[in-house]
């Protein structure tokens, strides 16, 4: 239980490499496995958190061994985060930028095809905003934590009619 099979360094050495490439490799898939969990998402984390194990513990069962190995983890995230919140251009490496899926009524096909999401992806996020079809928003846009903003446009202007000044 506390007889490591491995040296403390190499476990934190271990720790530290996996988290980079976990890093990476989910600011490369899209903001959609970030922001959206659907069951196949799902899986693929379960997945991927089991495969990653082994290639961090060395071999390593220990109490002390996984300790060390949470607490690389966590110190990584903590190190990054007060990186990214101190420096804005590391935030936006690490966190990327909030994309315009929709503007004025028109779908970027583009956009959508970078982040990996279908037109019912888009259509969900404008039916939870009130919104049945894209010609009635103004703007919606992917955020950086994958979540979809959708600012409905003017009704009246949504059917063609001016907008009508305040009163």
């Amino acid at each position: 239980m506390f007889n490591m099979s491995v040296p403390w360094w190499e476990l934190m050495l271990r720790g530290v490499v996996v988290y980079a490439f976990l890093l990476v490799f989910l600011r490369l898939t899209g903001r959609r496995q970030i922001g959206q969990y659907d069951p196949f998402d799902l899986i693929l984390l379960l997945i991927l958190s089991n495969a990653v194990q082994n290639s961090m513990n060395g071999g390593d069962n220990s109490l002390i061994g996984g300790l060390i190995s949470a607490l690389t983890l966590i110190g990584c995230h903590l190190l990054v985060s007060r990186v990214a919140w101190r420096s804005p251009r590391v935030a936006r490496l690490i966190d990327g930028r909030p994309k315009v899926l929709i503007r004025a009524g028109q779908l970027d096909a583009s956009t959508m095809r970078a982040e990996r999401l279908t037109v019912d992806d888009v259509h969900a996020a404008l039916r939870a905003a009130g919104c049945l079809h894209t010609h009635e928003v103004e703007r919606a846009t992917i955020e950086t934590n994958g979540q979809i903003t959708v600012v409905p446009r003017n009704r009246d202007s949504a059917r063609g009619l001016p907008d009508l000044p305040p009163v």
